[in-house]
């Protein structure tokens, strides 16, 4: 019912430009992902990283067929092992390279599986996994250069903060004040992680409509800043060592 254009989420998900090389990466296939693209002008996809395998996060995975079947190839697209097995799963129809759909060309992706402790070249850019416990499955984050992303996460594992270590710009999710939730981080919860990692700025992400933009404005520490749909950053991309 708010009438600030910021209120209005959508379900998550990202687009990483990289300028060197030159590529566009999706995170995540929210439910919205089609208005999403529309929406920002979107008309490539070099790749795609999966964080888990969730409605919000993947069931907008058949709007990717537009850029496959245009450009006749396949997609990469990536996901931890687990997560992996989850997708092939809940969308057969996609991954099973033997079905053919009547009519109509499908989803062409090329599923590429990481591990934990890997680091994972995605078309030229260096991702370093994140994993976060999320309930009974691990979210896979990422770090490339100097942004950490976290995205539904509780708590952050020690091994996972080392990670984290000398970024300036810091992408994590958070509900709302007040209240603990058993699978994300509140806002307080969230605030803490960033102090501990210590990035220059923080974005909280993931919000619900129980706090409006404006009132987290007014609260949040300095440092501390609150994302919504269709913001744009700059992040230095120097690799960490």
């Amino acid at each position: 019912m708010s009438a600030d254009p910021r209120d209005r989420r959508t379900r998550h998900g990202v687009l990483l430009y990289t300028d060197h090389p030159e590529r566009s990466i999706l995170i995540d296939t929210p439910t919205e992902l089609r208005l999403q693209l529309i929406a920002a002008g979107i008309t490539n996809l070099d790749a795609v990283w999966f964080t888990h395998g969730h409605a919000d996060h993947t069931h907008g995975i058949d709007d990717l067929r537009v850029f496959t079947d245009r450009d006749g190839r396949r997609l990469p697209t990536y996901a931890d092992h687990e997560n992996a097995v989850f997708l092939r799963q809940k969308f057969q129809y996609i991954f099973d390279e033997f079905y053919r759909p009547v009519g109509g060309p499908k989803v062409n992706l090329d599923l590429r599986e990481y591990g934990p402790d890997d680091r994972v070249d995605v078309c030229g850019v260096r991702f370093t996994p994140l994993p976060v416990p999320h309930g009974d499955v691990t979210v896979y984050g990422f770090r490339v250069g100097n942004l950490g992303y976290i995205t539904d996460a509780k708590h952050i594992p020690p091994e996972t903060e080392k990670r984290l270590h000398g970024v300036t710009t810091l992408v994590l999710n958070s509900l709302w004040f007040g209240k603990p939730h058993p699978t994300h981080l509140n806002i307080e919860e969230a605030i803490e992680v960033a102090r501990r990692v210590g990035a220059t700025r923080t974005y909280l992400t993931h919000l619900t409509h129980r706090v409006r933009h404006a009132e987290l404005l007014e609260r949040l520490p300095p440092g501390i800043i609150p994302a919504y749909d269709g913001l744009e950053i700059t992040v230095d991309q120097a690799q960490e060592s």
